[in-house]
C-alpha cells in the first residue's frame, strides 16, 4: 500500500516485492538446510568407522592368537566380541542419522514448495492489485 501511494510505477512495485520475497526464501533455504550435511555425513562415514573398529578388533585378536601354542574359544571370542561391538555402534550411529536426514531433507522440500507456492499467490495478488 505504501508503494502503491509512492509516485514509482507499479511495475516497479511488483518486481521490488518479487526481489524481496526471493532474496528472503534464499535465506530461509540456507538456515533450513544448514544442518543436513552433517546428518549425511554421519550417515555416511559411521558404518565405515564401524568397519575399521571391527578390523582392528579382529587384528588384535589373531595377534593374540599368534602369541600362544594352543588356541582355544575363550581366548578369540573377547576380540571378536569387542569387534562386533564396534560394528553395531556404527550402525547406531548411521542408522537414526540416514533416517533423520531423509525425513528432513523431505520435510525442507515441502517447506521449500509451500515457499514458492506462496510467493507464486502473493505476486499474483499484487498484480491484480496492481491493474
Amino acid at each position: 500500500v505504501r508503494l502503491k501511494k509512492s509516485p514509482k510505477s507499479s511495475d516497479y512495485v511488483l518486481e521490488g516485492s518479487q526481489r524481496v520475497m526471493r532474496i528472503s526464501l534464499a535465506r530461509e533455504i540456507d538456515q533450513l538446510e544448514m544442518s543436513l550435511p552433517f546428518l549425511a555425513t554421519a550417515g555416511s562415514t559411521s558404518p565405515y568407522i564401524g568397519l575399521f573398529g571391527t578390523v582392528w578388533g579382529i587384528m588384535n585378536s589373531f595377534r593374540a592368537l599368534g602369541n600362544v601354542q594352543q588356541a582355544t574359544l575363550a581366548m578369540v571370542a573377547p576380540g571378536i566380541a569387542e569387534a562386533l561391538i564396534a560394528t553395531a555402534m556404527g550402525l547406531f550411529a548411521a542408522i537414526p542419522a540416514v533416517i533423520a536426514y531423509n525425513r528432513y531433507s523431505h520435510e525442507v522440500e515441502r517447506l521449500i514448495n509451500r515457499y514458492d507456492t506462496f510467493l507464486e499467490e502473493f505476486s499474483s495478488i499484487l498484480q491484480r492489485q496492481q491493474d
